[in-house]
């Protein structure tokens, strides 16, 4: 990768210390939040801070982890407590929004402050773990399948989101739901797919037992249609039919296991209003009908909203007090997780649930009316503002109420998921081909136990393929930025527009004391760039290891 920062002699130094992935400069005892003495100043070990200290390795094709032998005792006996009171694994919910930004929610200090209260969420958030800095990739599509598939889109190779019918590149890959389905769960997936509309990309064909929801994302079925937004084809009549036969699904569908898609409804923009709704009552029906089963389940539930276009329908149009389309949908959002949390509590399954909730991305800036973020950047880009996502887990009387600023990646999901379901840690390699490398975390302690700390050192941010940056503590080091006004000053710009730009030698931020990542200091902390450039080193030797591959890209 070009212009790695700092100098050569300091790189050679970062060489020698990343010979082995994960490997560490110096190290330091596991001992967080106790005072120490160096050279006279007092101080402080921070929990979650991981600079100083080396990474496990578990096994050749899993990424190394910081170990925390205490707290996984800890959550392994809480696990085998609970199940023999229940007598099966635990159930999983991932909760996915559409484009929702990190202050969009009350947790994060957003909901009724900008115009769109979030109260439910909020409650729920309360009594759970808020992860102040969980990641996502820098769009939709990406995202979804490093969930599926533990894997960075440099490893399962989407690295854009599929339109108009082009295929995604999940097909043959080992899936969340595969692995969870084999080990006895009934996987469910709802709402919004967009990982591929190819045959062996569909949900029913890499793990799921049913699925109802749309193949790609909410504006590919609405915006050719509607003269609002796009006059220059909804009002030509040519052009118009040439979308229309594009071979690209158009339906509000479902399918089950093998089986083919089933259209329901054609989706217009007035379909379109109710649609979540709509998906909000397969789900309802769905833990409903798994209240009495003996089987655990997993429930991947992808929201519509709050991806442009939004046509709020009757109840919600102008019911935020910001009246706009992106706020009333965020209304809705409130009201139709509070719908399901409460069916999982009237049905006596809330204590063996573990419910992840979280958005694709950032907000798409590029739209307006969009999300909010308190970053710089947004969808499509790997400032903070395009990948720093909102995100709590919750388990009633499993997690401890807390907020932690532990690093925690939505590739996470796929080990920690595995590992509810009875494959924790190393055991989850051999789940996997040895020539597939899994970028996530177990993170299954982190949540459990109590005061626990993340069991991930570094954040890598992608752009395309590219190693972008990487985060190690407070601390950010890009090789890759985008620029979205350079080139074109005016207008709503996000992370699609612009151009990407190398980085001079010295793009490293604190997040802590600058996390609009207007201010490097890179200069001023070059002691900093051994671990940081350290970690960049121990992920291009994985790559030389585990290649990447593109599927679908620009």
């Amino acid at each position: 990768m070009k212009n790695v920062p700092f100098s050569k002699a300091l790189l050679s130094t970062v060489a020698a210390a990343a010979v082995l992935p994960g490997a560490a400069v110096c190290l330091a005892e596991d001992t967080p939040s106790v005072a120490t003495k160096r050279d006279g100043f007092a101080g402080y070990d921070h929990p979650n801070h991981y600079l100083a200290r080396p990474t496990t390795s578990l096994a050749d094709n899993l990424m190394p982890v910081i170990s925390h032998p205490d707290q996984e005792k800890e959550a392994r006996q809480k696990l085998a407590d609970l199940e023999k009171r229940t007598g099966k694994k635990p159930n999983i919910v991932i909760f996915l929004l559409d484009d929702v930004g990190w202050m969009d929610l009350g947790f994060n200090g957003g909901g009724i402050a900008v115009g769109n209260p979030t109260p439910d969420i909020d409650a729920v958030a309360a009594e759970g773990l808020i992860l102040t800095s969980a990641y996502s990739q820098p769009s939709s599509s990406p995202t979804r399948a490093t969930i599926m598939t533990g894997q960075y889109p440099v490893h399962h190779g989407i690295l854009r989101p599929p339109m108009y019918g082009e295929p995604g590149g999940l097909d043959g890959a080992t899936t969340v739901a595969e692995l969870l389905h084999d080990q006895g769960y009934v996987t469910q997936a709802i709402g919004k797919w967009h990982m591929g509309e190819n045959e062996g990309s569909l949900p029913q064909n890499v793990g799921f037992d049913d699925f109802r929801g749309f193949c790609s994302v909410s504006d590919m079925y609405t915006e050719w249609r509607d003269p609002n937004f796009n006059p220059e084809v909804a009002l030509s009549p040519d052009r118009y039919e040439y979308i229309k036969n594009l071979p690209f699904s158009k339906d509000d569908v479902h399918a089950v296991r093998g089986g083919k898609l089933e259209p329901i409804a054609d989706i217009t923009p007035e379909y379109m209003k109710n649609l979540d709704q709509r998906w909000m009552e397969y789900g309802v029906e769905f833990l409903n009908k798994m209240a009495d089963s003996d089987k655990p389940f997993f429930l991947y539930y992808g929201t519509r909203g709050c991806h442009f276009d939004n046509y709020p329908n009757e109840k919600y149009a102008g019911r935020s007090l910001a009246r706009t389309s992106y706020s009333d949908c965020m209304v809705e959002m409130n009201d139709i997780f509070a719908t399901l949390y409460k069916t999982l509590e009237d049905t006596g399954q809330l204590e063996n649930t573990l419910i992840i909730f979280t958005s694709d991305n950032g907000p798409e800036a590029e739209v307006p009316p969009h999300g909010r973020t308190a970053f710089r950047g947004g969808k499509g880009s790997t400032w903070e503002g395009g990948v720093r996502v909102p995100t709590f887990a919750y388990w009633k009387g499993m997690i401890e109420p807390r907020k932690s600023e532990g690093l925690f990646d939505l590739s996470d999901l796929f080990n920690t998921s595995l590992s509810l379901a009875g494959k924790p840690g190393a055991e989850l390699s051999s789940l996997a081909s040895k020539d597939t490398f899994i970028d996530g975390i177990d993170q299954s302690s982190f949540l459990l136990a109590r005061d626990g700390q993340s069991n991930r050192k570094t954040i890598h941010y992608f752009w395309n393929d590219k190693l972008a940056a990487v985060r190690v503590d407070e601390f950010k080091i890009h090789t890759l930025l985008q620029d979205p006004y350079l080139l074109t000053p005016n207008g709503s710009h996000g992370g699609f527009t612009g151009v990407i730009l190398e980085s001079a030698g010295s793009m490293m931020f604190n997040l802590y004391t600058n996390p609009q990542e207007d201010d490097a200091v890179g200069i001023r902390h070059i002691p900093l760039g051994v671990p940081l450039n350290a970690e960049i080193a121990a992920y291009q030797a994985i790559l030389k290891k585990y290649p990447g591959k593109v599927q679908i890209g620009f």
